[in-house]
């Protein structure tokens, strides 16, 4: 499992937390937060440490103009296309990798540009992001304080002297507006 995608240091400033009473609790909202940004944005922002074979059909991934539509790709230490059915896997050579300088911005490679011969393409390579965004990270805080501060209201509600009780709602605006251009669609 990957570690969360925010340090316990910073939830803790965050929550103006200065004893390590509640480290265990912190770091566990720190962890399924993270995992629920994943899987709200149906992809995960952390980098394999090792390169990892997947295959992908080319039906539906292949756009008009040849772009093979792939997982994120945060490294190309180590990448290895390959085209092939069954068995049988030659490498593939010349296909370019998408959106350009995604790398250098930050972004992962998404799409490789190249001719499909094959019905079956295996991809080695680093999957997730370079690093974690500093949305994603700051999404995560926000998410986590969240969770923590749940526990004083078990019921979904919280009481105000000057408002009565309130609902809790499900998800953040501002965690939505952070996450948001990173959410992908869910595949069909």
């Amino acid at each position: 499992m990957a570690d969360p995608y925010a340090p316990l240091a910073e939830l803790k400033q965050l929550r103006r937390i200065t004893d390590t009473t509640d480290d265990t609790l912190l770091a566990r909202v720190l962890e399924v937060a993270s995992r629920r940004i994943d899987a709200r944005c149906n992809r995960r922002f952390w980098l394999d440490e090792q390169p990892v074979a997947r295959v992908f059909g080319t039906a539906g991934r292949v756009t008009p103009d040849l772009r093979l539509l792939v997982d994120d790709i945060g490294s190309v230490d180590d990448l290895l296309v390959e085209v092939g059915a069954g068995l049988t896997w030659s490498p593939l050579t010349g296909c370019e990798l998408g959106p350009a300088n995604a790398l250098a911005a930050g972004w992962p490679y998404t799409e490789l540009h190249g001719m499909w011969s094959g019905t079956r393409v295996r991809i080695t390579a680093r999957w997730g992001w370079p690093s974690v965004p500093a949305d994603i990270s700051m999404a995560t805080l926000l998410l986590a304080s969240r969770l923590f501060k749940r526990r004083d209201s078990p019921e979904g509600l919280i009481a105000s002297a000057e408002f009565g009780s309130v609902r809790v709602s499900r998800w953040d605006p501002d965690v939505e507006a952070l996450i948001a251009p990173y959410v992908q669609p869910k595949p069909a």
